[in-house]
């Protein structure tokens, strides 16, 4: 094993140490907890729920999801804390998926439920397996490991096990360190056509021209694109995030009806797919040109297509062979693809371009909270001597990537300005945000559609204004981080805390304390809790009361629901919660009421802080356009007149700017031409830089 993979398991080994204590949580949960969040960000789960079970008759789980689709991720680790990088032999991989899989078919077919305890994670795990019988279509088995797997397993053939089918994921050290190792690239699909299909995709060149992108006219067989979701799910749909929040279990009415009643019709009626690859393998075929390889396949636009033609041949046991769909294949390079794809979705979703679709890592809203985040001082706490910042990791693998090229001293210098603890994501910043401004459940739902769901709702706030995104939010945003954070270590440190469903015990006891507040017309003194860089103790007394008044109420599901996850998905959940916290308010201690601000004065905050920041969006926007010549703007007006693309207001001011510096726009003269500009590159009028 080569020094580097040393040099990272004794990182990652460190990483996970520190993040048990500092969460006081069990190293086996810790470990689980960082793995799966990689594989969350990555695509290749949804979700994890933590479910620590092992028993003498070999037998053992240690985590699970179940997706909307009737998949099951049942998660077993290889973990003992070794202070040294190991092999992981193949008779170890087979002896660790048995236990896995016994438990699996102890679950299903033998009842293993009734010898557990009701209360317990494991028996809600092991009786939801056993109540969803049929419905479970494919079980994922995810073995995680703190060892490297032996040379000798190249890899693990799909099977069944108990009449469904199984696939098996082994994410060992290696493994983890390649992922981490890609500048925060995911590992990409590498889908070999002709392996899985037997025969290559047809297709027509759509490139000319050196410098264009290559790209393929491609008619895709139905049953082909059923079979890739099948097998690859949301991987498929990482790059459109509006698709994979309306494409999850839902079946699009008049897709379906014209795969039932008239599928050799579906080609002319449906729109197509447009996808994108890293690379396409294409050779010569019977009738012309095939693609015979697939690097990295996203499907751009087309996800309620593709989901709903898969939901189809599942659910109403539909033939999809007289189907076939229209796809525009564009081969975009890796390094390019931040750029290229968020607009190919962007203009290949004209029906609602401002949503969802666009939320891509460059989308505006994350470049000015990470640039909040690279400029603003947080205070210091109480004792320390310096401040320090909190470092939005924007694109995956930023964090890594702005310490890889620093001396041993300047790393000591960068993590000391940005401290590992507070490094946060995307998915975090959704996390912190909805349960305070959305519903709880979203949280609970997994880390891909609750990230879904804030994307569409900032999405189409940031299109009203963009001026409610200012460093109020940003200092909120990073207060309500900390309340997060507390919570998950108040949880674990209780007594009464058995080892499961922390993650629905945070949302919702967050979610508890901001409505008890809003009863008053009071809120929670987020600037306080920025200024201190932790919470006063009157709010901590009240989260740990929280904390075990929800616990109590999710662990007494109604009657007939037996998974209390499950249940903690599901409104009426909330509603119940909702619903009785008139009970909880009075347990407050009178600290804690005072310590609220009121309504008003939170209401101030937000007020000023948008003042300031229009001044600020206005400088910023006189000083975009005073980059572009004169001369481009009398362009931009000329060509624009011509083809009657601009309104009469935006031909008024450009008739300022095209007389600049002798005329200089006003700031908010300056805002319009900013959307000029924008509508000249996309029109092909101006190329930006």
């Amino acid at each position: 094993m080569d020094t580097a993979a040393q040099e990272f398991f004794h990182d990652f080994r460190q990483e996970f140490l520190a993040g048990a204590e500092a969460n006081s949580a069990f190293q086996l949960a810790e470990f689980m907890d960082v793995v799966s969040s990689e594989l969350e960000q990555t695509g290749f789960i949804e979700g994890f729920e933590f479910c620590h079970f092992r028993a003498q008759r070999g037998m053992r789980v240690d985590g699970y999801w179940f997706n909307d689709e009737g998949a099951l991720d049942l998660f077993i680790a290889d973990f003992d804390s070794r202070t040294e990088l190991t092999s992981l032999p193949p008779s170890d991989v087979e002896t660790i998926f048995k236990r896995l899989v016994n438990f699996f078919t102890a679950s299903r077919s033998r009842n293993l439920f009734r010898e557990l305890e009701e209360t317990s994670p494991e028996y809600g795990l092991s009786r939801e397996i056993a109540d969803r019988g049929p419905l479970i279509r494919q079980v994922n088995f995810f073995l995680l490991s703190e060892r490297y797997l032996s040379e000798r397993l190249q890899s693990l053939e799909d099977g069944e096990v108990e009449g469904i089918r199984a696939t098996y994921h082994i994410w060992d050290i290696s493994r983890l360190h390649r992922q981490r190792s890609s500048r925060g690239h995911k590992e990409a699909l590498d889908i070999d056509v002709v392996d899985l299909f037997g025969a290559g995709i047809p297709c027509l060149p759509a490139h000319t021209g050196e410098e264009a992108y290559p790209s393929y006219l491609v008619v895709m067989p139905g049953e082909m694109l059923a079979s890739l979701y099948e097998k690859f799910g949301s991987r498929l749909l990482e790059q459109n995030v509006r698709s994979f929040l309306q494409a999850r279990g839902k079946i699009n009415k008049g897709i379906r009806s014209t795969i039932l009643n008239e599928p050799a019709m579906f080609f002319a009626y449906n729109n197509g797919i447009t996808a994108t690859a890293q690379n396409v393998t294409v050779e010569p075929g019977g009738d012309g040109l095939q693609i015979t390889r697939i690097r990295d396949l996203q499907i751009v636009n087309g996800g309620q297509t593709t989901a709903s033609l898969f939901h189809t041949r599942r659910k109403d046991k539909a033939s999809l062979n007289k189907v076939f769909v229209q796809m525009k294949l564009s081969v975009i390079t890796d390094e390019e693809s931040e750029t290229v794809v968020p607009r190919i979705s962007e203009y290949a979703n004209t029906q609602n371009r401002v949503n969802a679709a666009d939320f891509f890592s460059n989308h505006p809203f994350h470049i000015r909270i990470e640039e909040f985040s690279r400029r603003i001082w947080a205070p210091a706490q109480q004792g320390a001597q310096r401040e320090t910042k909190w470092f939005y990791e924007r694109a995956r693998g930023q964090y890594a990537d702005a310490q890889s090229k620093l001396t041993p001293a300047e790393q000591r210098r960068f993590k000391a300005e940005y401290p590992k603890a507070q490094m946060f994501t995307k998915t975090d910043l959704a996390k912190f945000e909805n349960v305070w401004d959305d519903h709880p459940k979203w949280v609970n739902l997994g880390a891909q559609k609750n990230f879904a769901r804030y994307a569409g709702r900032i999405g189409k706030e940031w299109a009203k204004s963009t001026d409610h995104f200012n460093e109020y939010y940003y200092r909120r945003a990073i207060a309500r981080a900390l309340i997060f954070r507390r919570t998950e270590k108040l949880v674990s440190e209780q007594p009464w805390y058995n080892g499961g469903y922390r993650a629905n015990i945070v949302a919702f006891t967050i979610a508890s304390i901001n409505e008890c507040a809003k009863s008053k017309d009071r809120s929670i003194d987020f600037l306080r809790i920025w200024s201190a860089q932790d919470l006063h103790s009157s709010l901590v007394d009240a989260l740990t009361i929280t904390a075990r008044f929800v616990n109590d109420d999710i662990t007494q599901p109604p009657q007939g629901i037996s998974n209390i996850s499950e249940w903690c998905k599901k409104d009426a959940c909330w509603h119940r919660i909702h619903s009785s916290l008139s009970k909880l308010s009075p347990q407050f201690s009178t600290e804690f009421w005072n310590d609220l601000i009121s309504l008003d004065e939170q209401l101030e905050n937000a007020k000023k802080a948008r003042k300031t920041q229009q001044i600020d969006d206005g400088i910023d926007a006189q000083t975009e356009i005073f980059k572009i010549p004169a001369e481009k703007w009398a362009d931009i007006l000329a060509e624009g007149q011509r083809r009657k693309l601009l309104t009469p207001k935006e031909i008024g001011v450009l008739r300022i700017a095209q007389q600049m510096p002798a005329r200089i726009p006003t700031e908010k003269q300056s805002a319009v031409l900013i959307g000029v500009r924008d509508k000249a590159i996309q029109e092909g009028i101006f190329t930006d830089g």
